[in-house]
């Protein structure tokens, strides 16, 4: 018998969780160190000084199994959107024809924070901490626009400058994330831009580029340096970004045992680069990691038209692509990747976090993929079921989750199922409106493109035994 009661788990705002979880001592291989892009080194600290906030800085590096939480930001948290409600999906549930509670489908929804998905988890932390620094400006890049939206959020908040380089295919794909970044003060530069002699560059060479992830962090590091009150704000990929998330996987754990749950069978995760999903399953990687959750599976999910993860190579890469960032260990398909426009723009970068791509590498979590008019289906299922538009990132885990669903009742399995509904959709129309009319295209990148991106342009060669 299927327990209503439990369809909307809620917690108490003394119950935000007061501490982030942070994997890297857990990790089953070792962390390898951001690169000066310069000398082919291990970047010295006043490299990342000059990029990111000091305290986020230390906490990309810190060996501490807990960072806390400032009681401050705890309290900016709990008077805005925190801590945000679990959902058993039981629309959903019943539209695939799943009776019962052998099989159970939770979302943790995110979309109900100022700009509708997870990013401010980290962004108002960014800001809060650059306040500290007496820093004036932020600067980011931004690919469909979330990130964009929760930093120009979090700026306001505290009163700092937020200039913001948005992708060029998604600029006009979504006008609706640029006039919600410009009603928090967001400056907003369609990437590649003007401003910068990154975006001139590659202007020259096509003036109707689509842009891309790489080329706009490009640009948004070239504009941080300008000055010392300026520092670059980074929406994933990086170790703290993916520690400020954990907020959202720990918030779960919370609310699953208030219904008797302790341990979940899959956990879900779209992830572009990297931060949503490891937000929601780093604490119970860690369970797995330590016995507490021996045979939790936890899933990735990528377009496939920019599969990092489940096509690209395990290996040194710039962070952006005119090679001027940090270089890091990671999944990649080339720094001078340009990928598809598809419109699950926060998922089209180049390259993975180096926390999920060691879990992958180490088989404690798997990865998929998906096309996009079967993901933007799956949206619309959802929003028939449940009510809620997803971001066409975020349907990209409804589409898994709807998959381990049917598989489970194929094979009479019981399983709960737990995803993270990172934000809503309610700024990305267009993409239902062309699946609607039938003109939505899918895109499949070939191996021979990806093979094509890993040999073009400079690749870095790391000597790892200087570390």
């Amino acid at each position: 018998m299927v327990n209503y009661n439990n369809s909307r788990i809620l917690l108490q705002p003394n119950e935000i969780p007061k501490e982030w979880v942070n994997i890297l001592p857990d990790l089953p291989s070792p962390m390898t160190p951001l690169v000066n892009p310069m000398d082919g080194k291990p970047a010295p600290p006043e490299l990342a000084l000059a990029i990111f906030p000091k305290e986020c800085v230390m906490q990309e590096v810190s060996q501490e199994p807990i960072i806390p939480i400032p009681k401050d930001l705890r309290e900016i948290f709990a008077r805005t959107y925190r801590p945000s409600p679990l959902h058993r999906a039981l629309g959903l549930e019943k539209e695939l024809g799943i009776k019962g509670d052998d099989i159970k489908i939770f979302y943790k929804n995110e979309s109900g924070s100022p700009t509708g998905s997870h990013k401010p988890n980290t962004a108002i932390t960014q800001a809060y901490y650059a306040k500290k620094d007496g820093i004036e400006e932020l600067v980011t890049e931004t690919g469909a626009g979330q990130w964009g939206s929760g930093l120009s959020y979090g700026c306001n908040l505290f009163g700092i400058k937020c200039t913001v380089y948005m992708v060029r295919v998604s600029f006009l794909q979504k006008p609706g994330r640029k006039i919600l970044m410009k009603s928090f003060n967001a400056e907003v530069h369609a990437s590649p831009s003007r401003h910068t002699e990154s975006g001139k560059n590659f202007l020259e060479k096509d003036p109707e580029h689509p842009g891309s992830l790489g080329i706009a962090i490009s640009e948004a590091l070239e504009h941080s340096l300008r000055s010392n009150t300026i520092r670059y704000s980074l929406g994933s990929v990086v170790n703290f970004v993916l520690l400020h998330q954990t907020i959202v996987g720990q918030e779960t754990k919370i609310q699953l045992a208030k219904v008797g749950i302790n341990k979940p069978d899959i956990i879900i995760g779209c992830m572009g680069g990297g931060s949503n999903f490891a937000g929601l399953m780093i604490p119970f990687a860690r369970d797995k990691l330590h016995g507490v959750l021996p045979d939790v599976e936890i899933i990735g999910v990528e377009p496939r038209a920019c599969p990092s993860v489940c096509k690209g190579e395990y290996r040194w890469d710039f962070g952006d692509t005119s090679m001027k960032g940090p270089i890091v260990k990671m999944h990649t398909l080339g720094h001078s990747f340009v990928p598809s426009p598809i419109h699950a723009g926060g998922l089209r970068y180049h390259g993975m976090a180096p926390i999920i791509s060691i879990l992958y590498n180490n088989k404690v979590i798997s990865a998929s993929m998906h096309h996009q008019s079967e993901v933007i289906k799956s949206g619309l299922l959802f929003s028939n079921t449940e009510g809620i538009l997803p971001a066409p990132e975020t349907a990209h885990a409804v589409k898994e989750a709807i998959d381990q669903a049917l598989k489970a009742k194929e094979n009479n399995e019981k399983k709960t199922i737990v995803f993270n509904f990172s934000g809503h959709g309610f700024f990305d129309l267009l993409a239902y409106k062309l699946y609607m009319t039938g003109d939505l295209e899918d895109y499949e990148l070939p191996t021979e493109e990806i093979q094509k991106a890993l040999s073009s342009g400079e690749m870095p060669k790391i000597d790892e035994s200087q570390f």
